[in-house]
């Protein structure tokens, strides 16, 4: 029996977890996804959680524990630092690319305005980690 691949959408805005859940559903709706709305809400569902997710999908930009602090927290997590984490929020800036990549994010996407391009995205990623980028 296969294994269920599981994702793990961490974002505070619920349109964009709506576009989020709706483009992976219209993609394989074999994938688990899981969500929380900041970094101290996905501590906790990560700490609680019997299953740990294959690959994760942070915003920078959310109150309580934005994406930073949240790469930093998930390195001290049992299980969790060889996670990956793909940045999708809507800032472009150049050294927070640089900075999220050295505190262990795989990838940074700029969130896009249109729906197809999010299809485009989500697809291709998911692909490019179920087979082990």
């Amino acid at each position: 029996m296969n294994k269920v691949f599981t994702c793990f959408l961490i974002d505070d805005d619920p349109d964009d977890q709506e576009i989020f859940m709706t483009v992976l559903d219209s993609i394989d709706p074999s994938v688990k996804c899981l969500t929380a709305i900041n970094g101290q809400d996905a501590i906790k569902k990560l700490n609680a959680a019997d299953i740990k997710p294959d690959l994760i999908f942070l915003d920078l930009n959310m109150p309580l524990m934005n994406g930073k602090q949240f790469l930093v927290a998930r390195n001290l997590l049992d299980g969790c630092k060889h996670i990956p984490i793909i940045i999708l929020t809507t800032s472009s800036d150049r050294s927070s690319i640089e900075e999220t990549r050295q505190l262990g994010a795989r990838d940074y996407i700029t969130k896009p305005d249109k729906f197809s391009a999010w299809g485009q995205i989500i697809k291709e990623k998911l692909n490019a980690y179920r087979l082990g980028e």
